[in-house]
């Protein structure tokens, strides 16, 4: 059947006839405005010049001058002369020669994306004198940005911020002999661009690190249309790094090739995706507060896929870490607002275990470095705080083995506590003596032949599931991070015996990032292999650990404060050597000269008894347990001298990052005017009797004795 066109498709031909007209005239109203425009451009260009330079100096007290400005052809502008200087600062910037050139269709939407950028002799100086910056206007914030109160839509932010970036950079570029410079107080860095080229997409740059110090180069693919960049930066004959970063903040960091890809980007409703690749090789970072050594990456990258959103920014489970041949899952999601949140999570499936712990960059956990593995592990951790509720926080990690087995040591042998071992105590850095844990010392003592007090104290107060817990109190972690947080400061520590154990006998005692993951990690092999029984470890512990200036084990300790054996340790004794683990310098500063605990103890005995009588382990017992039994040997008390320090009955506070159960679980509590006391000094007036005198202590007063105390420490060890 043949078909013909209806009717109604038929558009008469006086509708096309005005249509025409009406199109026609508005081609040409836009010819004549265009006629108009490039008649009256050179004035157009002054009036927006003059404009912007008003707004520069009202806004960021900025003096720009401009010596010349006029166009060439119909797109590009030449600039000549250009000068930025804050005022009463140093001069920031001077720019010879520049041309910009803009594209025409897109300036006729309000879209200013650029076509050709060329600058010849340029230069930016960033100075800092003392506390006076020339650049300091980038961070000032200005009067209308206070008051405002609308809400920032972080996706509608980057967005714009992600398109203003790739409107600028040009279809086409020369850059001849700029130069970019930092002087922080005489500490000088200058990079120095002798080229940079975008030509049909290519970038290609060469960076002289003053002067001739180094050559960095840049290569890659630039697309801004479809928001594209795929670039690599590396140096010439040797590593790329900067000297500036090591002088300044300690900060040694250097690498052979740092590779950045942009696959896409794109607004999804309210959210704002962006897709890319971040590589580095061979890289090598070092800072005393990361490892004590070089840590060396070979190889690694993400693959990460970034949203943003109306409040947050996230990095999507989606997203992969790599590692030499091991891979990762990562989620990373930070809330904004008046009370921020933060969401983190890790996720592996089962790995080889040799290619996971091959993976370990170089340095990182040295006493595992050449360990032979079998088997497969598999990571999950959990992490999420709310700051508005920071005791809600949330924390689950686990490392799960499937056929996992050690089969050979790495630079250490962590099955070496089973047997006869020397044992070096350092303080602050230097060696101590080297103490033999093992029969063949007179001052060990067996595990069966230490007073069931002390043992019960001990756990009691340090690590009451240490015979049931696999390394890690998951609760007591969570709590510490929940206190840290909210006196933003380390406060507490979530130490188990276990912990304290292996960072004794197995590490170096620095206080770096790297340490406490290796502590962690070693804690996991040897609680989890069964590497040594709890018993065992248990006798190690109390063997070595420090009790009071130079007085390591409880065999020494025994002897050196009440002058008997490990096994005749008293109630009270063992509470009272219980109580100065956390603080073993401080010991004798409990002691009264007659040999007696000072009051300020009583709360802390009442607290570890109670406990102890509720499992079982002693009797109720209402007079402090033990605590006016216990007396000092005679020929120590010529030592202890009455001083002003108030001591707190809890002895939760420590001077190194060995804590006490007890502040983990309980946490602070509130002191009352009993639990504080200050001793008379026979060099001042008399004072009210140590139990009725009632002196509250303040943050202040705590950070002074603190300060006192750090600069005892390091006057005995100088």
């Amino acid at each position: 059947m043949t078909k013909y066109p209806s009717r109604s498709m038929r558009i008469p031909p006086r509708y096309l006839k005005v249509a025409g007209i009406v199109f026609g005239s508005l081609i040409i109203l836009v010819l004549i405005g265009g006629i108009i425009a490039y008649s009256k451009r050179e004035t157009i260009l002054r009036a927006t010049i003059d404009k912007a330079v008003r707004k520069a100096k009202k806004d960021y007290n900025l003096d720009v001058h401009i010596k010349s400005a006029k166009f060439e052809g119909l797109r590009t502008v030449v600039f000549r002369d250009v000068s930025v200087v804050p005022d009463n600062r140093d001069s920031l910037a001077f720019i010879r020669n520049l041309r910009v050139g803009v594209k025409l269709l897109p300036l006729l939407f309000g879209d200013v994306k650029l076509a050709e950028v060329g600058l010849h002799d340029g230069r930016i100086t960033l100075v800092k004198r003392d506390s006076l910056r020339n650049y300091e206007f980038l961070f000032r914030k200005r009067a209308q940005d206070t008051v405002s109160t609308k809400k920032v839509n972080l996706a509608d932010v980057a967005n714009k911020l992600l398109n203003n970036v790739f409107n600028k950079v040009p279809d086409d570029m020369d850059v001849r002999e700029f130069t970019i410079s930092y002087n922080d107080n005489g500490d000088k860095v200058s990079l120095s661009v002798p080229s940079a080229t975008i030509d049909g997409g290519k970038l290609k740059s060469t960076i002289l690190v003053n002067k001739s110090e180094s050559r960095w180069h840049v290569e890659g693919d630039v697309d801004p249309g479809d928001k594209q960049f795929d670039v690599r930066l590396f140096a010439e004959g040797k590593k790329l790094e900067l000297p500036f970063l090591q002088r300044k903040y300690d900060l040694k960091l250097n690498f052979d090739t740092l590779h950045a890809q942009m696959k896409s980007a794109e607004r999804t409703g309210d959210e704002l995706r962006i897709s890319g690749t971040w590589a580095i090789k061979n890289l090598l970072l070092n800072h005393p507060k990361v490892a004590a050594n070089d840590i060396i990456v070979p190889n690694g990258a993400i693959d990460a896929d970034l949203i943003v959103g109306e409040d947050f920014v996230s990095v999507d489970s989606s997203s992969v870490i790599r590692l030499k041949n091991i891979t990762a899952n990562p989620y990373i999601k930070y809330t904004l607002g008046k009370k921020k949140k933060l969401a983190l999570k890790l996720h592996t499936d089962y790995l080889d275990a040799q290619s996971l712990f091959d993976a370990f960059p170089q340095g990182l956990f040295e006493s595992l470095e050449g360990m032979q593995v079998a088997g497969k592990l598999q990571y999950d951790l959990d992490f999420f705080i709310d700051t508005a509720r920071p005791d809600s926080v949330r924390l689950s990690s686990s490392l799960n083995k499937k056929d996992f087995k050690i089969v050979k040591w790495g630079k250490t042998d962590l099955q070496k506590i089973n047997s006869t071992f020397v044992y070096t105590p350092y303080e602050y850095g230097k060696p101590m003596r080297d103490i033999v844990v093992g029969p063949s010392n007179p001052n060990f003592t067996p595990l069966d032949e230490i007073s069931s007090n002390l043992k019960n104290a001990l756990l009691t107060a340090e690590d009451p599931s240490f015979f049931s817990h696999h390394g890690f109190v998951e609760e007591s972690i969570r709590k510490s991070i929940a206190t840290n947080f909210k006196e933003k400061a380390f406060k507490r520590g979530g130490s188990t015996i276990s912990m304290q154990l292996v960072k004794n006998v197995y590490l170096n005692r620095q206080k770096t990032l790297a340490r406490k993951i290796e502590e962690m990690l070693i804690v996991w092999l040897i609680e989890n292999n069964r590497l040594s029984s709890k018993q065992r470890m248990f006798e190690t512990y109390l063997n070595l650990i420090e009790w009071g200036r130079n007085v390591y084990g409880i065999g020494e300790a025994s002897r050196y404060y009440f002058g008997k054996r490990p096994s005749e340790i008293t109630l009270g004794e063992g509470i009272f050597l219980a109580s100065i683990v956390p603080r073993p310098k401080k010991g004798l500063y409990f002691f009264e000269p007659d040999g007696s605990l000072r009051q300020g103890l009583h709360g802390y005995f009442r607290l570890i008894g109670n406990l102890m009588a509720k499992k079982g382990l002693t009797q109720r017992d209402s007079d402090a347990y033990g605590f006016y039994g216990v007396r000092l040997k005679e020929s120590l008390r010529q030592e202890v001298v009455p001083d002003s320090v108030v001591t707190d009955s809890t002895l939760l506070m420590d001077d190194d990052d060995t804590q006490s159960f007890l502040r983990d679980v309980l946490g602070p509590k509130e002191k009352k005017a009993t639990d504080s006391i200050r001793v008379s000094d026979p060099n001042k007036s008399k004072v009210p009797p140590r139990d009725t005198l009632k002196v509250p202590e303040t943050p202040k007063s705590r950070r002074e004795q603190r300060k006192a105390e750090r600069e005892a420490r390091k006057k005995d060890g100088s």
